[in-house]
């Protein structure tokens, strides 16, 4: 099943959705609290009222100790005068009197009797919510007098609905949430054209990119994009960096391998021609016509084995490629380049040889391409089979590591050898040293170094034997100090299947 495509995300939308979302979250949270404290702001006012009114009440309350009889509280405020103190024109006004004994004195019955424990002092005024007939109203109530008969006190009680505490309430709210309405909207448009200003720098900097021609490379300027996105401006101009070294490498390797590949077609294309007109003479010499044909064969043959070369330098170049890795043994590999390798160093009268493990041997085995690592072993091998001069030796050894932490190939030959001066220019593509006389194509060595780095081995060059002077300060010419290239692949801890 293929994998869901990854929707592409906005950074203009993430950023307005972090600050619209808790904006519109806060808001039914601040009309909630709002009404909150609405309430209580319109509550205080009438509170006020309604507690002067039970305390005017209070004031006409009488408390009558007599000697003969039990003390008595009344009224002594007729119905019209309580009723005119009481008058509102917008909320229904109850009062109730209750005696020493919590017994009914005056005022309206219907009032729910105060809570059992009642007030805590005389002229204090307490409020309560209730509700008279399913209706709610506001209470406040407040005890008269000094405590008698046991601390009984006659209590005043004062109720009013809440229409105007409602009202009040509603003007509050409307005069702070209207203004929200028109608030909100201009903060999301103010939020809106701030974030438009905010990464217009971004746009800039993609149109300034985007103008770029396909082979402008240059470091963008840092200076000109915003200081938060610096560090994604700083790690584009280094993958343009590495981009450009990229591109002048290739370019570079192309030029050479024309130019290298130039000389062999040319040679093609001459020995061709000469053979051509030796032809259409018709007086053809059989002779010139085989060496041009020898020579074709020769060039045809050089350019073959240079496209090889290319070819395996693209494969070590390949990064992709170097990602599927498997377990590599060397040791067969070796045995096996050494075989395949055998008619030609008979055909130069070569001493080619092999040392080291059998192919069944545990061990020697690194983490790798097989075709890469094959390669370079047959690179090696053919360098060193064309340096070599006839009768010489060449062996190919694979060495075991006393600690198990690495695979080393060694291949070394009695050849001329290569003076240390030029042991680190070998292995640039189309180096080749002077005066050898050997006809190649100088990718080799290039081919062993780039296969090496993609598998994080080492690569030394070293004389195989010490160099000597003869009696003249000249080298003996009987031997040369050789050539040893040694490669050190990070072993694999533990032996497993071959490769």
């Amino acid at each position: 099943m293929p994998a869901k495509r990854r929707e592409q995300r906005s950074l203009f939308g993430e950023l307005i959705d972090w600050l619209l979302a808790p904006l519109l979250l806060l808001w039914p949270m601040s009309v909630a609290l709002t009404w909150v404290v609405a309430q209580g702001i319109a509550n205080r006012p009438f509170d006020r009222v309604l507690g002067d009114r039970a305390l005017a009440i209070a004031k006409h309350v009488v408390v009558e100790r007599h000697a003969a009889s039990p003390t008595e509280a009344r009224l002594a405020l007729g119905p019209e005068s309580a009723e005119l103190l009481l008058s509102d024109a917008t909320d229904a006004v109850y009062y109730q009197v209750l005696g020493l004994r919590g017994e009914y004195l005056s005022g309206d019955r219907i009032l729910p009797v105060p809570p059992s424990d009642g007030p805590a002092s005389a002229s204090t005024v307490q409020f309560r919510d209730d509700s008279v007939g399913n209706v709610p109203v506001r209470v406040a109530y407040v005890a008269v007098g000094a405590p008698a008969n046991g601390g009984a006190q006659p209590v005043v009680q004062v109720a009013e609905t809440l229409n105007k505490r409602s009202q009040l309430a509603t003007e509050i709210i409307k005069g702070v949430i209207v203004p929200q309405f028109v608030i909100l909207p201009l903060a999301v448009a103010l939020i809106w054209f701030a974030l438009s200003r905010g990464i217009a720098p971004l746009d800039d900097l993609q149109r300034r990119i985007r103008s770029r021609e396909s082979h402008d490379l240059s470091p963008i300027d840092e200076r000109e994009a915003p200081e938060e996105v610096a560090p994604l401006v700083t790690a584009i101009n280094d993958l343009l960096a590495r981009l450009d070294r990229s591109i002048s490498t290739q370019k570079h390797f192309l030029a050479d391998a024309a130019h290298q590949l130039k000389t062999p077609l040319a040679g093609l294309r001459t020995q061709a021609e000469f053979a051509q007109r030796e032809i259409d003479a018709g007086g053809a010499d059989p002779q010139a016509v085989s060496r041009s044909l020898q020579q074709i064969a020769r060039s045809s043959q050089r350019a073959a084995h240079m496209v090889n070369q290319l070819l395996s330098m693209a494969r070590a170049e390949d990064e992709e490629g170097a990602k599927r890795a498997v377990e590599v043994n060397v040791a067969r590999l070796a045995i096996e380049t050494v075989r395949d390798f055998v008619p030609r160093a008979m055909d130069k009268r070569l001493d080619l040889g092999y040392e080291g493990p059998e192919a069944s041997a545990p061990g020697h085995r690194v983490l790798g391409q097989p075709l890469l690592v094959r390669e370079l072993i047959r690179n090696l091998v053919d360098n060193a089979l064309q340096y070599t001069p006839a009768g010489g030796t060449v062996t190919v050894r694979v060495l075991d590591d006393p600690f198990g932490q690495v695979t080393v190939l060694q291949v070394e030959d009695n050849g001329p050898g290569i003076v240390a001066a030029e042991r680190d220019q070998v292995f640039q593509p189309f180096y080749r040293v002077l005066g050898t006389g050997v006809d190649g194509s100088g990718l080799g060595l290039a081919i062993v170094r780039e296969i090496a780095t993609h598998h994080g081995a080492q690569v030394d060059i070293e004389d195989t034997f010490p160099r000597q002077r003869g009696p003249d300060g000249q080298r003996p010419s009987r031997a040369g100090p050789g050539a040893r290239f040694t490669v050190r692949f990070p072993a694999q801890p533990r032996p497993l299947s071959n490769a």
